[in-house]
């Protein structure tokens, strides 16, 4: 093995993965934030009475879950422009993980509104309140709960997928290691690098999902 080993490109290039490891940071709560948001709209429409509500949510999360998170990048940086909409890498990469993401959590969504009992709503309009306040304030709290946890999976795998955003030319930890390795030739040790930073920043990630849990669980365990 003739191979040597060189570590001081990458510590020259810290600053430079740190700003970019903002910026899949950055790209990553922005979807996921819009796309949780989203899906719960879409898990509601899904469980609507009114066909064309289910049939529209049915359409975004059957298309979301059944094509590559790849293939919706594409579309959004290079097929929107056949419509005469030209997205930057940045806001491509924001739309399609948003996209992808309201998918999933709206089948998330759905599963955990199976899970809370039809009296609740009834005992909430029972004692007066309004169709949104009865979802809002007795059943989307429940909800939460329930899917705390897939959801911090969720946010795991859009900060990883959000790596995809390299192949648009956004300069995210991806890109950017994949451009100080095009300077330096230092493939093993910039990639390398790299997988460590990723790793830090999904178990950062986990401990304070693992914190806001302590918090916002303690009733629900206290019970």
């Amino acid at each position: 093995m003739n191979y040597k080993f060189l570590w001081a490109p990458v510590a020259k290039a810290l600053p430079e993965l740190a700003a970019a490891a903002f910026t899949t940071l950055q790209v990553s709560v922005l979807a996921m934030v819009a796309g949780t948001a989203i899906g719960l709209g879409l898990a509601f429409a899904k469980l609507s009475a009114k066909p064309l509500a289910r049939y529209a949510a049915g359409a975004w999360i059957e298309t979301a879950r059944n094509t590559p998170v790849l293939f919706q990048l594409y579309f959004c940086y290079f097929g929107l422009g056949a419509f005469g909409l030209f997205l930057g890498s940045y806001f491509s990469v924001v739309v399609a993980l948003t996209f992808n993401t309201a998918g999933y959590m709206a089948e998330t969504f759905r599963g955990g509104l199976n899970a809370i009992h039809p009296s609740q709503y009834k005992l909430a309009r029972a004692m007066g309140l309004k169709h949104w306040q009865a979802q809002l304030h007795v059943i989307v709290p429940q909800l939460l709960r329930i899917v705390y946890l897939p959801m911090t999976n969720q946010f795991i795998w859009v900060i990883l997928m959000s790596s995809l955003g390299m192949l648009v030319g956004l300069r995210e930890l991806s890109g950017e290691a994949q451009f100080q390795f095009s300077k330096t030739f230092r493939a093993f040790e910039f990639f390398l690098a790299t997988a460590v930073i990723y790793y830090l920043i999904a178990k950062l990630a986990l401990g304070l999902s693992h914190l806001l849990a302590r918090f916002f669980l303690k009733s629900e365990k206290a019970a």
